[in-house]
């Protein structure tokens, strides 16, 4: 129904947010933490959302950005998410962490979410694989050696992403943190762990 809105913040809460607009103020449901990415009390924003209407209910969902509301359509095709399920979701991972997740198969950065188990990050990762890209993300725009990278890391960048999962480190937070260093063609395996750790911890 609305494509998003502009408007006055009239007062924010860790998930909720009322948006004044032509003197009419919305409660619109957002993830947890982007409270903190808003701008003050008084000051106009534009909210990107989502509608969900049911019959004893009518909730407006909203998110910052354009990628993060279509994120947020995605996961609540997914059986035994809902909207509630997808915000929490949306609470711990950004569209792009989300993207990463499913790509690589990584149930445990998914399961992060509140409320949302083994079983259910499974189901995530088999309902969206076919449908997220790599083209998709931050990361893959910015540089496309990161695309290159996740069909042919060079064997010692291998070798650190397996080492960090076996240190019980998630593929997602291992992949990212190998990419971060600087240098790496240079290094062994054990000067490229230790540099990787580094972006970690």
């Amino acid at each position: 129904m609305f494509a998003y809105l502009i408007g006055r913040i009239a007062d924010i809460s860790e998930d909720n947010l009322v948006l004044e607009v032509n003197n009419i103020g919305f409660n619109v449901k957002i993830p947890s933490g982007i409270h903190g990415l808003l701008p003050g009390l008084g000051e106009e924003v534009k909210i990107h959302t989502y509608t969900c209407v049911r019959e004893d209910s009518f909730q407006l969902y909203g998110f910052l950005t354009k990628d993060d509301l279509d994120m947020f359509r995605l996961l609540i095709t997914v059986n035994g998410i809902g909207p509630k399920g997808g915000l929490a979701v949306l609470s711990v991972l950004s569209a792009d962490d989300i993207r990463m997740a499913v790509l690589s198969q990584d149930a445990k950065t998914i399961a992060r979410a509140p409320g949302i188990g083994a079983k259910t990050a499974q189901r995530v990762i088999l309902d969206l694989k076919d449908k997220v890209s790599l083209e998709d993300t931050f990361v893959a725009k910015e540089s496309a050696a990161y695309m290159e990278s996740l069909s042919g890391l060079t064997e010692s960048r291998n070798e650190a992403v397996e080492a960090l999962t076996a240190l019980g480190y998630s593929a997602t937070e291992a992949l990212r943190a190998v990419k971060k260093v600087e240098n790496a063609e240079s290094m062994d395996v054990g000067e490229l762990l230790k540099a990787a750790l580094k972006h970690i911890l």
